[in-house]
This record gives C-alpha cells, structure tokens and sequence, in this order.
C-alpha cells in the first residue's frame, strides 16, 4: 500500500509512520509527503528519509482549484492508495475528498465528537480538556470528509489526564501515545482489517 502524507508543522506523526513502514510494522510505503508550509520540519523530515515531498499550498498556485488539480497529479504520479493527514491545518478541496473516498484518514489528539472542529488542533485542545475538568482524552483516528472532524471514526484510544497536568504535560502524554497508536490502526488499513473505500 502507498501512503500520502500531508503534514504542516514538525511531522512528529510523519516520522512514527515512516519509521511504522520501516520496522516493517505498517506493510506500507509512505510514497510522498505534501505540506503547505514551505519550511515545515516534515518536508526537512521526508527529505533525510528519501521520501519525494512537495510544498503545495493556494498561495503558491494562486486559487484552491488549481492547487487541488496540482495535488490530485502528484497523488496519481506516486500510485497513492491512502492519505493520511498528520497535523495537516488545511481543509482538503471536494476533489481530492471525492477521488479518495474513504481512502482519507486524520488524526485527533481528542476522543472525539469531543474537543473537534474548527481551531480546536495542538494545545487548544489539551487546554480545553483540562479547562472541561475531564477525566480522560485521547486520540482519534477518523476518515475524512468536507468538515472539520466529523468523518466516521475508525479508531480511537484513551489517556488518562492526571489532576496536575498542565496542557504542555497532558500534550506530550497524548503524543506518545498517539505514535503508537498511529502504526496500529494504519497497520490495520494495511492489512484490510479497516477497510478502505
């Protein structure tokens, strides 16, 4: 199986699924990887492994449109059988959504319908669930369709929030967990045990 990997930050996630592939934990390849952010630290990540990666964002090709036909050619030239967004901040445009049916991922650092949608990504959600006082968070894997994280969950995996965390304590706890559970449910698409579209 052929992975896309759309990343705009560090690629922490980006690299537990390269290094998935790797260890030969997820029977996959990431094929490319595609930021919008010029100087994320996942394309400087793709480019120490060898990955083919691209900077492709509206500003760069002057309308969304033209950016999703751009993305939609670079998917079709690496045989991409799935997309996974790894910390992509970015809405993807009706075509891509439509031509991956269910064959697009994102992951949460929530138990979502929880902490989702539009600004709730990184620390505002670590903030918000310890300014909600709860007792649990987690991760959450879903497919992706035209709203911010609302698609079909396919997986999702608790943390517990301990009474003195702080959102920077509670964040790095989520992290670890997220690597983890990121090559098991990707390992699971894989092999067929969550089915693509």
């Amino acid at each position: 199986m052929n992975i896309a990997v759309f990343a705009s930050h560090g690629g922490s996630d980006l690299q537990a699924i390269i290094d998935g592939c790797k260890n030969e934990q997820i029977n996959a390849t990431v094929t490319v990887v595609i930021s919008n952010n010029g100087n994320s630290m996942a394309l400087q990540r793709a480019k120490n492994e060898n990955i083919p990666s691209f900077h492709m964002s509206a500003k760069k090709y002057g309308s969304e449109e033209v950016l999703a036909t751009e993305i939609l050619n670079v998917l079709n030239q690496y045989n991409v059988d799935m997309i996974f967004l790894a910390g992509y901040m970015r809405l993807l445009h009706i075509s891509i959504l439509e031509k991956y049916n269910n064959r697009i991922f994102n992951i949460h650092p929530a138990l979502l319908p929880k902490f989702g949608g539009k600004g709730m990504f990184g620390m505002n959600v670590h903030t918000a669930v310890i300014k909600a006082k709860e007792k649990e968070t987690g991760v959450t894997i879903h497919r992706v369709n035209a709203e911010y994280d609302s698609g079909e969950i396919v997986a999702q995996t608790k943390v517990a929030v301990m009474e003195n965390d702080t959102p920077e304590v509670l964040a790095e706890r989520v992290l670890y967990r997220e690597h983890e559970f990121l090559i098991e449910v990707i390992s699971n698409i894989a092999n067929g045990k969550i089915q693509l579209g």
